[in-house]
């Protein structure tokens, strides 16, 4: 039994009790006490008890029997422990129930639906025929979205295939997501990328066949201060403002082309055969250089400078590597 199952169960046999029990009782219901030395459920009782106070739980000292004081034990009064009542306004409580109609993925639409349940239990109305005034619909229909939604909150590493923009074939990618987030009517999943370590944001679209959970819950932790939305904000493409030429070779780069501005045939570049040269706006050099080099032997990066230089030295890093 882990400690957290013990301290679970002292509050539950705590907090079911109507008059205090003893500490000899105490002994003989949880399991782990039992099977303890005297010395030891000493110690271990003692720190539990602590423990629990620790967290806010009221655990009381007080005569098993109101008479008698010769005689003390321990119990915790549902009164005291139990939560403040919900007091929400009716537009708190409009917004809880309209999110139980905006959610159209399953897992989050019961969460929603359960939140509502809980609300009501508690003596909240909610009026729904209210709510048909707006309808808002977040859609979620990324085949991947519960698995890196789940690995999120589990705080387990996932590996998949992606194909970045003007990529030819999928490359495999190792992450430990911390959240999913949605950005200009698209979801990306957010997190460190394992081979690379640093952050990255991963488009769900982009994703090709099944993610795979690996290894155990718990492996890695978010860092602290981290504010998903303004990261994603950071990592996402910007609006296209730079401008760069790219030679190709006839009929190849395909995707480059249809984004290209501007396309220039038989033009000259490297050895003897003739080139396309094609011009793209974009964003983000390194996302630019990245989508060039895809390309392989059919596409180089010309201009500008700083993104010829950039694909220069990732090829010659590549070329070191498999030298």
């Amino acid at each position: 039994m882990t400690k957290s199952e013990r301290l679970l169960n002292l509050l539950i046999l705590l907090l079911v009790q109507r008059h205090p029990i003893t500490k000899a009782k105490i002994r003989a219901t949880v399991p782990p006490y039992t099977e303890a030395s005297d010395e030891a459920f000493d110690r271990m009782f003692e720190r539990d008890k602590d423990e629990l106070r620790a967290l806010g739980v009221p655990v009381e000292l007080a005569a098993v029997d109101k008479f008698f004081d010769d005689e003390t034990g321990y119990r915790v009064n549902p009164a005291t422990f139990a939560l403040p009542g919900i007091n929400l306004t009716a537009d708190e409580a409009a917004v809880i129930g309209l999110a139980t109609r905006v959610w159209q993925h399953a897992g989050l639409a019961a969460a929603t639906s359960d939140a509502l349940a809980k609300l009501s239990a508690a003596g909240v109305e909610v009026d729904r025929s209210r709510l048909d005034i707006a309808a808002p619909v977040v859609g979620v229909s990324d085949a991947n979205f519960d698995i890196f939604w789940q690995s999120s909150l589990d705080r387990t590493r996932v590996s998949f295939d992606y194909q970045r923009a003007g990529s030819a074939t999928p490359a495999k990618r190792r992450l430990e997501p911390w959240g999913v987030v949605s950005s200009s009517g698209r979801w990306y999943v957010v997190g460190r990328d394992v081979d690379r370590g640093e952050p990255r944001l991963f488009r769900l679209s982009r994703v090709h066949g099944p993610a795979r959970r690996t290894g155990r819950g718990d492996a890695y932790q978010v860092p602290e201060g981290v504010n998903l939305r303004d990261l994603t904000a950071s990592l996402s493409p910007g609006p296209a403002t730079e401008t760069g030429t790219v030679l190709v070779r006839p009929d190849t780069a395909h995707s480059l082309r249809r984004n290209a501005v501007e396309v220039e045939t038989d033009v000259a570049g490297p050895g003897d055969a003739s080139w396309d040269r094609i011009t793209l706006t974009y964003s983000s050099t390194d996302t630019f250089v990245d989508e060039v080099l895809a390309f392989g032997p059919d596409a180089v990066v010309e201009t500008p400078p700083e993104a010829r230089d950039l694909a220069v030295r990732r090829l010659t890093k590549v070329k070191g590597v498999t030298a």
